[in-house]
């Protein structure tokens, strides 16, 4: 008897423990971006239709200045991080040009739909992990995109 709640409390902790760091940031730059790009899959529909717009998911991916206008964000052109309306993504490639302290840019490669994409994710290490601070594309910005059509 002793040992079954020994085992239930372990599991209620690690539960708890789970949850918490589910809030939000991740543990390194690289983890990050794969966490985001599987959302850009082919497979179950909660996976396949691209980075969620809620609270959840934008406290989860993005810092504080930057949540509120994820998921304000209406009638975009593009989805910004796949730099099109739809997409078929190939394999995605990870580089790190620079890491400053609590800063690290990230460049990501990949293919989509024979088009060759490259942005800059600029990720940032807060209190709860690594979480986006920004991304830039050879023409534009996540933040000014997501101004531009905002609510």
């Amino acid at each position: 008897m002793g040992r079954g709640k020994f085992l239930a409390g372990f599991s209620l902790v690690a539960a708890v423990f789970a949850a918490a760091t589910a809030c939000a940031g991740f543990r390194s730059p690289e983890s990050l971006i794969r966490n985001v790009y599987a959302y850009y899959g082919r497979g179950s529909a909660e996976y396949s239709n691209g980075l969620p717009r809620d609270e959840e998911t934008a406290r989860r991916f993005f810092d504080p200045t930057l949540r509120g206008a994820w998921t304000a964000l209406h009638d975009a052109p593009y989805d910004f991080l796949v730099q099109s309306p739809t997409w078929r993504l190939g394999p995605i490639s990870i580089a790190i040009p620079r890491r400053q302290f609590d800063r690290t840019d990230v460049t990501v490669t990949f293919d989509n739909e024979g088009r060759a994409v490259t942005l800059n994710f600029i990720v940032v290490n807060g209190p709860d992990g690594w979480v986006i601070s920004d991304v830039e594309s050879p023409h534009d910005s996540l933040r000014m995109f997501l101004t531009q059509f905002r609510r």
